[in-house]
């Protein structure tokens, strides 16, 4: 499984902002331990989705460390990230 991640830390009120270039791609924001499950394709939860159109802004779950994960979802491509946490 092909993935890019990347680590931020926020705070209740930022935004997550990630601007992707080039396919579509699954935006994951996720814990620790759901990071760890989705690297052992368990079940996982998350917020985010699927994108089409760039920049995507997720709001920040709440206080802490998050993994943003970017994926094709299988499906063939590549994609490039910048991730950037924007404090309220």
């Amino acid at each position: 499984m092909q993935f890019l991640d990347y680590e931020v830390n926020t705070r209740p009120g930022d935004l997550i902002h990630v601007a992707l270039r080039g396919n579509e791609a699954n935006v994951r924001v996720m814990d620790d331990l759901n990071f760890m499950n989705y690297r052992s394709g368990r079940q996982f939860q998350y917020f985010g989705g699927h994108y089409r159109q760039s920049p995507v802004n997720i709001p920040a779950p709440g206080l802490g460390r998050w993994h943003v994960v970017i994926d094709l979802g299988g499906y063939g491509g590549s994609v490039e990230a910048a991730v950037r946490v924007i404090s309220n």
